[in-house]
């Protein structure tokens, strides 16, 4: 992220990126634009917290990368969602809506 506004806890960047590609392959950079996107340009995700990550979640088996063609003609590596990925996602998807109502049950509590 480029600022300040909000940060992400520990794992929430995974998150972002199995939720973002679970619907199609995209490079990096595509990535980050959909998440920002997505987010109304509230999450910006930098390239030194993103690329990182990617390669962290490849390493584990959740994502594959191939090589493959932008829109523009340019060579880009695309990434998508693996079936153990796809796995992830569900639980940590359940785990994330789990906590973050228990959060917002206390901070509703004044």
């Amino acid at each position: 992220m480029t600022d300040s506004r909000t940060e992400l806890l520990q794992g929430t960047l995974d998150l972002l990126i199995l939720k973002t590609l679970a619907t199609e392959s995209l490079h990096g950079w595509g990535v980050a634009r959909r998440i920002q996107q997505a987010s109304g340009d509230v999450l910006r995700i930098n390239q030194g917290s993103l690329y990182p990550a990617l390669y962290r979640l490849e390493d584990k088996g959740l994502i594959r990368a191939r090589w493959g063609e932008s829109a523009d003609g340019r060579r880009v590596k695309l990434y998508a969602l693996t079936a153990a990925g796809k796995k992830r996602f569900t639980k940590a998807s359940r785990d994330w809506h789990s906590v973050s109502a228990a959060v917002n049950d206390e901070l509703s509590m004044t």
